[in-house]
């Protein structure tokens, strides 16, 4: 009897050390919805710190959630991985009933010139651009390497090391 009391007790203490808080996504928009206002209102251009870095220094990985142009599609969760020897993965989840992930892989090259990082899938796909808008930030671009329509803060991806968290950019 007396093992058995010991067992729930280290169990129970075991447990609440290690107890993970979810946040709500209206409590995740509200964050996002601030510091997009706070970056809106005078937040300095760091552009010109991550062009001077190697491509090997910008390794990380990146969440957004950007517009979707599809009938009965509220968003595009998007997580990227700039992994090693300038491997990608990246997978988009549409916010919609009928929602697949999809995953993509290939090769990133990084374009210090154009302050640029070019997507190539290992499948005939057409590549990706994001422009590089600071050290944690990357914004999506169109495949011919233009601004997306609209509000650009809206395809924004934030390096998860950088923002200090997981969570995704939500508009």
């Amino acid at each position: 009897m007396t093992k058995k009391v010991l067992f729930i007790f280290f169990g129970a203490l075991l447990s609440s050390l290690n107890t993970a808080w979810a946040e709500s996504d209206k409590e995740i928009q509200e964050k996002a919805l601030k510091a997009r206002e706070q970056r809106q209102l005078g937040a300095m251009d760091h552009s010109a710190h991550a062009r001077s870095e190697a491509a090997n220094q910008f390794r990380g990985v990146f969440y957004g959630y950007l517009p979707c142009h599809e009938e009965k599609c509220n968003g595009l969760k998007m997580t990227l991985s700039l992994n090693a020897k300038n491997n990608y993965l990246l997978v988009v989840q549409p916010a919609k009933p009928q929602n697949r992930e999809s995953f993509e892989k290939g090769k990133y090259e990084w374009d210090d010139a154009k302050g640029m990082v070019v997507l190539t899938p290992r499948k005939d796909a057409p590549q990706r651009r994001l422009a590089i808008k600071d050290e944690g930030t990357l914004l999506y671009l169109s495949s011919d390497g233009a601004p997306m329509p609209g509000d650009q803060d809206r395809y924004l991806l934030q390096r998860s090391d950088k923002a200090g968290n997981r969570e995704m950019h939500i508009h």
